[in-house]
């Protein structure tokens, strides 16, 4: 079949009638593969972490049992006369956490934390946390004096 000029013309006008297909927006680059390591703690999380973790009078039962590491548990067990976690025996009237420095390559961020006790007595300790800890736990206390 061979097709004239005049039904050429007229294919073209009909093919031209019908709806165009929506035009689709190029597909985006895939994002580079990225190896997800584990999570590390930022300086922000840490201070948190010990902020809510000692919270106005030191910590609680279940900060206690649960968000600290073996080796204060072990401290503690060897330690009875004294609490480990706040470097004192009783509770303190207040408790501030210092700034949070983060040692990456060490894998541990401190804070200098502060307790205030009633006879307006201050001392400080230093709190470690692990920055791979899952979840967010105490790993070692280092009394200052």
């Amino acid at each position: 079949m061979t097709l004239t000029p005049r039904l050429t013309g007229a294919l073209l006008l009909s093919l031209l009638a019908l709806p165009a297909p929506a035009l689709a927006a190029p597909a985006p680059a895939p994002a580079p593969a990225v190896a997800a390591g584990p999570h590390r703690h930022s300086a922000a999380e840490i201070s948190r972490f010990l902020t809510v973790f000692y919270g106005k009078h030191g910590p609680s039962r279940y900060g206690r049992e649960h968000r600290v590491s073996q080796v204060l548990k072990d401290k503690q067990r060897d330690n009875p006369q004294s609490d480990v976690l706040l470097c004192a025996q009783g509770q303190p009237r207040t408790i501030g956490v210092g700034a949070v420095t983060v040692a990456a390559s060490a894998g541990v961020g401190w804070a200098t934390v502060t307790t205030g006790w009633d006879s307006e007595h201050t001392d400080t300790f230093t709190a470690y946390v692990r920055l791979d800890s899952q979840p967010i736990r105490l790993d070692d206390v280092i009394c200052a004096g």
